[in-house]
C-alpha cells in the first residue's frame, strides 16, 4: 500500500489481483501441454490442469521382448509433461504471485 493510501484502495488492488489470478488459472487449465521422450517416440498431451488427452507411441518402440524401454519412455514423457506444465504455471502465475506473503511454496518464502 502506498503511503497515504486508503483501505479501499488496498481492497481494490487485492480484488484486481484476485481477478488476474483467476484469469491466469483459467488460461492454464485451457492450455494444452505436450511432454515427450525418446526424441518424440512417446508423446503425451494434457491440459494445464493435468487432464491427459492423448498418448502417442511410435510403433518402432513397441517390442514385446523389451517392454521396459517403452515403460521408461512413457515415464520420461510424463515427467517432461509435468515439468512443462510447471513452467507454464510459473510463466502465467509467477508475475502475479512472486513474493506474495501468505502464499506457501511461492518465491519469497
Amino acid at each position: 500500500m502506498q503511503p497515504g493510501g486508503s483501505m479501499e484502495d488496498l481492497m481494490a488492488q487485492v480484488g484486481a489481483m484476485q481477478q488476474h489470478l483467476f484469469a491466469a488459472q483459467a488460461e492454464i487449465a485451457a492450455s494444452v501441454v505436450e511432454g515427450q521422450a525418446g526424441g518424440g517416440l512417446v508423446t503425451i498431451r494434457a491440459t494445464g490442469d493435468g487432464q491427459v488427452q492423448s498418448v502417442t507411441i511410435d510403433p518402432k518402440v513397441v517390442d514385446p521382448q523389451d517392454v521396459e524401454t517403452l515403460q521408461d519412455l512413457v515415464v520420461g514423457a510424463l515427467n517432461d509433461l509435468a515439468s512443462r506444465t510447471a513452467d507454464l504455471a510459473q510463466q502465467k502465475m509467477g508475475p502475479l504471485t512472486d513474493g506474495l506473503p501468505g502464499v506457501p511454496g511461492l518465491p519469497g518464502f
